[in-house]
């Protein structure tokens, strides 16, 4: 048992549940849900987004090992409670499932599924260790996922790709913050994330208004902006890797609500709700497995 929780944590189950609500949100924009004729390729996407997003955070551990057993010796693999070798097994496995559901779909799903599988494995292996690229790094990987949601209708994608910017810099933000997670934070990059998350606000009220849609997307985005900017200012306050940890978690969960956000301000509330149900189940298991 004590194995199979290793494997568990090792995944990050609370940050699993926030890339399925990416790929709900890119789906919301696509209009698929308007005229859907079949929620099959909406469940392929869904199982894709696990598989691709569990690979990276395995990898992302995997790579880790020698780093973790000094600064997080706790962790499944430097605690010796899984091998380096059983957990790149087990991140072969995910990705594998991942592309293999998107390739299930159309071809353009599987090549973005490919395009999320690199740049997860680029973060992983060497743009983490960049000040600017991992950041834009991890905000890739992200703004991809959205773009995977997007490939169900493929015109919808080639008319708002360009929506996949938002995540990359919110993502971006959440993961200069996070580098003060182990020995505290610099106020420094904590203002450049508050001005980063800002404008993810403001990017995404613009997009609802131009649709038409700013009240619905109120209803989801002001606890957007509640939940992040909370732990954000605790943490510029006091620079803790503590209050750091706490913030990056907070962002990392609040996804679910931006992505919330996106489908409300596309005017499809009933997958807004949807996505909005994700967060209690992402809050319960953020208390048992670590998100960061």
């Amino acid at each position: 048992m004590s194995t199979v929780l290793g494997f568990l944590r090792l995944m990050r189950l609370a940050n699993v549940v926030t890339a399925v609500a990416d790929v709900l949100a890119g789906i919301a924009i696509s209009g698929y849900f308007s005229d859907a004729g079949s929620y099959y390729p909406v469940l392929l996407l869904c199982i894709s987004t696990i598989g691709l997003y569990a690979g990276g955070i395995i990898f992302n551990d995997v790579f880790d090992a020698g780093l973790d057993a000094i600064e997080r010796p706790e962790r499944p693999i430097p605690s010796g409670l899984i091998s380096v070798g059983a957990a790149t097994a087990f991140g072969v496995m995910f990705f594998s499932i991942g592309v293999g559901a998107a390739a299930s779909f159309q071809p353009l799903s599987f090549q973005i599924a490919v395009l999320i599988v690199l740049a997860c494995l680029t973060y992983n292996r060497w743009a983490k260790h960049y000040t600017i690229w991992g950041p834009l790094n991890m905000g890739l990987c992200r703004g991809l996922n959205l773009l995977l949601g997007l490939s169900i209708v493929t015109p919808a994608l080639t008319h708002w790709w360009y929506l996949a910017f938002i995540p990359l810099i919110y993502i971006a933000s959440i993961t200069i913050i996070s580098r003060g997670e182990v020995h505290g934070g610099d106020k420094k990059m904590l203002r450049i994330a508050a001005v980063l998350y800002a404008t993810v606000v403001a990017s995404v009220l613009w997009v609802s208004i131009h649709m038409q849609n700013v009240w619905l997307t109120l209803l989801f985005i002001i606890p957007f902006v509640l939940m992040i900017f909370g732990p954000l200012l605790t943490a510029f306050r006091i620079p803790s890797a503590n209050n750091i940890g706490k913030a990056v978690k907070a962002g990392v969960i609040a996804l679910i609500l931006l992505n919330a956000s996106w489908a409300g301000a596309f005017g499809i509330w009933q997958v807004a709700i949807v996505i909005v149900l994700l967060l209690p189940l992402s809050l319960w298991l953020s208390k048992t497995f670590a998100v960061t």
